[in-house]
């Protein structure tokens, strides 16, 4: 097992991560920027070590800082969490070469995944049902269209880097064809540096279903269960629940069984979120995610298992702690993410929290790095924190989530509980019936009411 580990990180994650550490026995290290000399992960930690100023570039990014800070502490592995530096495969090169555990995937598997269209690829190869759409990226308007015809329109132009929603159009005829693709070039070229573009048949009404993945490097891997993260703004995910109320357990057995055997052959190590788009009993592969994610608690609630713990595990070559048929799902959980952010205009709200009081009692987690009297700096995500709930099913879950968002108070900045507040009472979100348009369209029309 490693011996001290360097949290690459900040806010919430860094926290979590912390807490497997000092439950294994693991001594930390936390790394931080001036503007969170305060935060919660650098006053527990066993060590801190500063990084630089507070933008990114100059802190969290700066990859010979962190190497440093590593040189300092003795720190025999890095935990990456997520964003950040979690998925940069010449990172985890270079730890490798100074002797650092990387707690992730190599590099080289971090590099095709972070590849749409190689990714897209070898999920075909590996006998994972992909969308429809053109084989590599798409060189002039003539080709798009010819893939476009082939698969039928509407179509998604996507850049083959990159994330979160950028580089990314809906031609739903021919005639928008011209400009989703040249809109979709410029976008990707200035977020990611690659103006790369393919094409995949784009889907009406799907779900966002997303099947959370282990391997242990020497070929043996397992499938923890699917998370449904279909509610989601301008493609950032805002609520997210374990098992999805759209799937059956044989469907849901079928689907991760495919993605364990795929993970097997790639002889995969450590975490990974195979993604999907879900329509009509259908599953089409959209992307691998190498690292743990946001959502990770509602898969920990249902299963028991504690990610981080085996992250560690496979990362220190000690292997999982259970075999697939050792993996049993109970209950059902949701995950709130509470943002630092305008209810209705989503814009962010930095700044003091003057009372913070979190909701407690039999299965309600708060995962968050903030405190009474912490300031949330105006350079970082606006995530304060997630509200995670657990009950029998999904009737009992949405009960203790209900009694939960009526005891959290965060005062002195706004944030998005009142969202919360509205869509646990939706009767669309008590039966399940959302996809991922659902909540875009149900905020445009509460801007308009």
């Amino acid at each position: 097992m490693v011996k001290k580990v360097l949290i690459a990180n900040r806010g919430e994650i860094a926290l979590r991560v912390l807490r497997a550490c000092k439950e294994l026995g693991i001594a930390t290290v936390a790394v931080h920027s001036t503007a969170d000399n305060a935060a919660m992960h650098v006053r527990l930690a066993d060590e801190s070590v500063c990084i630089g100023p507070p933008p990114s570039r100059d802190s969290y990014l700066n990859i010979p800082s962190i190497l440093a800070a590593c040189e300092i502490s003795g720190a025999d592995a890095v935990h990456p969490g997520y964003g950040f530096l979690s998925e940069n495969a010449r990172f985890a090169e270079i730890l490798d070469a100074h002797e650092i555990t990387f707690i992730g995937p190599t590099a080289e598997h971090i590099r095709l995944m972070g590849d749409k269209i190689e990714a897209k690829r070898t999920a075909q190869r590996l006998g994972i049902p992909v969308v429809p759409g053109s084989a590599g990226a798409v060189t002039d308007d003539a080709e798009a269209l010819a893939v476009a015809d082939d698969i039928g329109f509407p179509v998604l132009v996507k850049a083959s880097a990159g994330g979160g929603g950028r580089g990314m159009k809906v031609a739903k005829t021919r005639d928008d064809l011209s400009l989703a693709l040249q809109t979709a070039r410029q976008e990707a070229g200035a977020a990611f540096g690659d103006d790369a573009v393919y094409i995949e048949k784009y889907l009406e009404k799907p779900r966002h279903i997303e099947v959370q993945v282990f391997g242990d490097g020497a070929g043996n891997a397992i499938h923890l269960g699917e998370r449904d993260c279909s509610l989601q703004r301008r493609h950032q995910k805002v609520w997210e629940e374990a098992n999805s109320p759209a799937l059956t357990p044989e469907q849901r057995a079928k689907i991760g069984d495919v993605c364990a055997n795929a993970m097997a052959q790639m002889r995969y190590r450590g975490a990974g979120t195979i993604e999907f788009l879900y329509e009509n009993g259908e599953f089409y592969f959209i992307e691998m995610n190498t690292r743990l994610q946001v959502e990770h608690p509602v898969t920990e609630a249902i299963t028991g298992l504690d990610l981080v713990h085996e992250q560690i595990r496979v990362a220190s070559a000690e292997g999982l702690s259970v075999t697939q048929d050792q993996v049993k799902f109970t209950g059902h959980a949701i995950e709130c993410r509470i943002n630092a952010e305008d209810a209705r205009t989503f814009a962010p709200s930095p700044g003091k929290i003057s009372y913070y009081h979190a909701p407690g009692g039999l299965g309600v987690r708060v995962d968050s790095g903030v405190y009474q009297g912490y300031s949330i700096p105006p350079f970082y995500d606006s995530l304060i924190g997630k509200l995670i709930v657990h009950g029998r099913d999904r009737v009992d879950c949405m009960r203790r989530l209900r009694r939960a968002l009526d005891e959290i108070v965060v005062d002195g900045v706004k944030t998005t509980l009142p969202l919360f507040r509205d869509l646990v009472d939706n009767p669309d979100i008590a039966a399940g019936a959302y996809d991922i348009h659902w909540l875009e369209k149900y905020l445009a029309a509460s801007a308009t009411s």
